[in-house]
């Protein structure tokens, strides 16, 4: 049903009948500069109202109050109709605090907030600016752009740097790939992100590493950070080969459980299989994971690996040399193995990441990506209130098979 419009008061009519007449409006370009010097007059008409009540006398009123007006300071202000200019009355005694132009506030439409949730989605600083100016009617430059999202470089330390809960059952880590301007040169530098579940089930990013090399000496300065911010322990530590993470973890944490991501062993055993092989191929590999113990686990992947090998003689090397970090979930029941081998926790931040990818195909500066990094994944977070799923049966299984370790 289509809804009525209601109609317009006298009042309204006669207020834009006035307002014709007083801006001779004959174009929307016209109506917005009209609305541009009406809301610059209400501001500073506001602020004399402000002083005035401060004060506790109007202009040129007799008072016994020793505080006085003390002339005009003029102030440049930004919001959706473009720039203005008012002139914020003073008071001699500087106590006046505006509250409609505070101090120190430029910006009366929130544009710093909208410029950093614009940064978040992945837009350049070009891009930002141009988009403010077609949105807002003034211009924003690149550099003005940088500035204000540099402001969260602090806030970004102070996150890197907060204090961790000191057990943490299961860790993932986990890496996308972007591309990123060094010296006028584009490289590939790996962003991970390392995610830990709670001993209540719930999320939480822990830290966000632009890597350089891989090595057990990166790994192992990443991990010492996290015991530095007070992480004293971990069962389970899930992630893919990343070069030197084996060792570095049972260095830092030597009674964690390194669990080679499945997902990702998956992924990559199929990288070598035919398109038309690899739904039968991965129904296969089902097989492995799924079995009821290590050692009927170990049978079906030598079963795979002897049906398949003719054909794909590489696909079932990874298995056998990475055995030993495959084998942890299955001391585990079906439900608790899901928690642990499937990469669902990260995934859906990892998609919001690519997402980012999307939106900037080079970023200018290692600087530039951790800011989007940091937005993003705040963004997403804001969302990870409960549980994750069979959470109470998992935490149980892990207070049998790591008795003592959970508080």
């Amino acid at each position: 049903m289509r809804k009525r419009r209601e109609t317009m008061s006298e009042g309204k009519k006669n207020i834009i009948a006035a307002l014709i007449n007083e801006y001779d409006i004959k174009s929307a370009e016209d109506i917005q500069d009209a609305l541009k010097d009406l809301l610059g007059g209400t501001i500073q008409s506001m602020l004399e109202a402000e002083l005035d009540e401060h004060l506790g006398y109007e202009p040129y009123e007799r008072t016994e109050n020793t505080n006085s007006r003390n002339g005009k300071k003029s102030k440049t202000i930004r919001s959706k109709y473009g720039e203005m200019d008012i002139n914020v009355p003073q008071d001699r005694e500087s106590t006046f605090k505006p509250k409609i132009a505070q101090k120190c506030q430029k910006n009366i439409s929130s544009i710093e907030r909208k410029i950093i949730a614009m940064y978040a989605r992945g837009l350049t600083t070009r891009q930002i600016s141009d988009q403010v100016e077609d949105i807002y009617g003034f211009e924003v430059s690149e550099s003005m752009v940088s500035n204000i999202t540099n402001k969260l470089l602090p806030e970004i330390e102070a996150w890197q740097q907060r204090p961790l809960l000191s057990v943490y059952p299961i860790i993932f880590i986990d890496a996308v790939h972007f591309s990123v301007r060094d010296n006028n040169v584009i490289r590939k530098l790996a962003a991970y992100v390392i995610l830990g579940i709670n001993e209540e089930g719930r999320k939480e990013v822990l830290s966000i590493q632009i890597g350089e090399n891989e090595s057990s000496k990166y790994w192992l300065s990443v991990l010492n950070e996290l015991k530095n911010r007070g992480l004293e322990d971990v069962l389970i530590l899930c992630a893919d080969g990343l070069t030197g993470i084996k060792e570095s973890i049972s260095t830092a944490f030597p009674n964690t459980e390194y669990q080679r991501c499945i997902v990702h062993q998956v992924r990559n055993t199929l990288k070598y299989v035919s398109y038309k092989d690899k739904k039968e191929f991965a129904s296969d590999l089902k097989t492995i994971y799924h079995a009821p113990s290590e050692e009927i686990g170990k049978e079906f992947m030598e079963k795979v690996t002897e049906k398949w090998d003719k054909h794909y003689p590489n696909a079932m090397k990874s298995w056998k040399v990475n055995w030993d970090a495959i084998v942890p979930i299955f001391k585990f029941s079906a439900d608790v193995r899901k928690i642990i081998y499937t990469t669902n926790s990260i995934e859906s931040l990892n998609s919001i990441y690519r997402k980012l990818n999307r939106q900037r195909s080079v970023f200018p500066s290692d600087k530039s990506l951790l800011k989007a990094l940091y937005l993003s994944t705040f963004e997403a977070t804001k969302k990870w209130h409960l549980p994750i799923k069979n959470w109470g049966k998992a935490y149980g299984e892990f207070s049998i098979m790591y008795k003592g370790r959970l508080k």
